[in-house]
């Protein structure tokens, strides 16, 4: 086996860890919160909560980062469509959250992030002129929020010479130029759910994957080890529910419409170099985009839809043809060369937990919902957080913590969130001298020159685990030792990504395999 690299630390989560901490709270002492949902904003309840002296367990039925989570279009949103829809409370609280996360808690894992709107002939002038508007109007919002010019450069026009050096790909006859804009983008937002489980954990919160919760009461739960199938009960003075989507069927009363969100996965070479995102009308629609997000790791995301999901909320959605074709025919609508049907490597599709507040009888389209937060306190006294977005998961778990202290009146002071650090997280000086490949920092931060250590120490970790991908062996490692995953489908699908291409996936597997037998729970899915 290969040595652990660096001493273990208090917020390494690992399968032993998860089974002397599952047979603590389990029929254990009565603990302050129980959080049901490990998605970022059940992460981050837990996190809350621990940081405020808190006891905490927090458990999900599958992985860290298993739902919506790990499925957005990884944007640290500043608010702008929000504003442009009125909506000014919502529009101030993502950027300043976007901030928060920028400068203070996630330096490593949030990075400024271009965007060109090219000025084709489907941009009148008028619409030109509002878009330049609205993004000059964002750039008020970030001065609002406090957050640096360093951090988010300001709106400009572009020259058609300077969009086409940006994006290549774009169609040459009638652009007109572009309009340059900036946001937030995440290495990955699954990584970001990870880092809250661990800063978690370092303060003494039990992070317990596949563990179901059968009940939910105002002092606990009935809950199943979904590897064992043992049942038992957790204690708790107060329990809240995270579930997003899935939230209403663990307590009575809470209404979710779910909108689904679905993306493309290309190679680099569909649309040739791009060194910014794109913003791209959608045809006939106000204050709609299709966007173009460039990876770190190569690839390129197209998305996303917002469409109404009926019936049964799956486990994990699927992206239909019809949101695939849509996407491909919007994109098209801008480039010289279209993207076909053979080039989508990959689709994922995550589900907004929207919160239907709606007079009963009235349907209206999911993309006209609140994007605001909700918490609700059910008969029993269970606390559910719902709706909201990625970019404001620490405010809803600071509101969802503050309404369980002041509910079941714990021993607790206000939220200090907003100035911790998550794991990894430095000064930006800092990450920039860490001895370690700028890939690894942007995903580890200060414990990139561990992760690199490793590969350092066996040459064969240190090799890509498929051809033209960079993910390499020492990652495999770091995830079943430190980040909590237990088995080939946490680490493909959460932990690393290659899983959104199902060829990769393929191509990875024994590799992969062979990890978690040889320095993980041995666990099969």
């Amino acid at each position: 086996m290969i040595p652990l690299a660096g001493p273990a630390s208090a917020s390494s989560l690992s399968a032993a860890r998860r089974a002397r901490e599952l047979a603590d709270s389990v029929g254990g002492p009565t603990v302050d919160v129980l959080v049901v949902g490990l998605g970022a904003t059940g992460a981050g309840v837990a996190l809350d909560a621990a940081a405020r002296g808190l006891s905490v367990v927090a458990l999900d039925a599958h992985d860290l980062a298993f739902g919506t989570s790990r499925f957005s279009s990884k944007l640290i949103h500043g608010g702008l469509r929000y504003l442009a829809s009125g909506r000014l409370d919502v529009a101030h609280e993502s950027a300043v959250e976007r901030g928060v996360l920028m400068e203070r808690t996630a330096p490593h894992l949030v990075a400024a992030q271009p965007f060109v709107l090219p000025l084709t002939p489907l941009v009148s002038r008028g619409g030109a002129a509002l878009a330049r508007a609205g993004f000059r109007a964002g750039d008020t919002l970030r001065l609002a929020a406090r957050t640096a010019r360093a951090t988010l450069p300001p709106p400009r026009r572009l020259s058609a010479v300077e969009t086409r050096h940006l994006a290549p790909a774009l169609r040459r006859d009638g652009l007109r130029g572009g309009l340059l804009s900036w946001d937030g983008r995440l290495t990955d937002d699954a990584r970001l759910v990870t880092a809250l489980a661990r800063t978690a954990a370092g303060r003494g919160a039990r992070v317990l994957t596949r563990v179901r919760a059968l009940e939910l009461g105002a002092t606990g739960a009935r809950v199943r080890d979904e590897l064992t199938g043992e049942e038992g009960g957790i204690s708790a003075r107060a329990v809240i529910n995270a579930c997003g989507v899935w939230s209403g069927g663990l307590v009575d009363g809470v209404r979710i419409r779910p909108s689904r969100g679905t993306h493309l996965v290309l190679r680099p070479e569909s649309l040739g170099p791009l060194s910014a995102g794109l913003h791209i009308p959608v045809p006939g629609e106000s204050n709609r985009f299709v966007l173009v997000l460039p990876q770190d790791d190569g690839r390129v995301y197209v998305g996303l839809t917002d469409e109404p999901v009926d019936g049964d909320i799956p486990d994990v959605p699927r992206a239909p043809e019809t949101d695939i074709g849509f996407l491909l025919d919007v994109l098209g609508s801008v480039l010289h060369a279209p993207v076909r049907r053979a080039d989508v490597v990959g689709a994922f599709a995550g589900l907004r937990p929207l919160l239907d507040s709606t007079r009963p009888g009235t349907a209206p389209r999911t993309a006209d919902l609140s994007r605001r937060h909700a918490v609700l306190t059910s008969g029993e006294g269970v606390v559910t957080v719902v709706g909201g977005k990625l970019t404001t998961y620490r405010r809803m778990a600071e509101d969802a913590v503050d309404t369980a202290v002041r509910l079941r009146g714990l021993p607790a002071g206000p939220s200090v969130t907003a100035s911790l650090p998550l794991v990894g997280a430095a000064p930006p000086h800092v990450l920039a001298d860490l001895p370690a490949p700028r890939r690894l920092v942007g995903r580890y931060g200060t414990e990139a020159p561990a992760v690199h250590a490793l590969g350092a120490r066996d040459p064969r970790l240190g090799e890509p685990v498929l051809p033209g991908y960079p993910v390499t062996g020492a990652e495999l490692v770091w995830a079943l030792r430190h980040e909590g995953a237990l088995d080939e489908e946490d680490v493909l699908d959460r932990r690393t990504r290659i899983g959104l291409v199902p060829a990769d996936r393929e191509t990875a597997l024994a590799t992969v395999r062979t990890a978690v037998e040889a320095h993980g729970s041995g666990h099969r899915p």
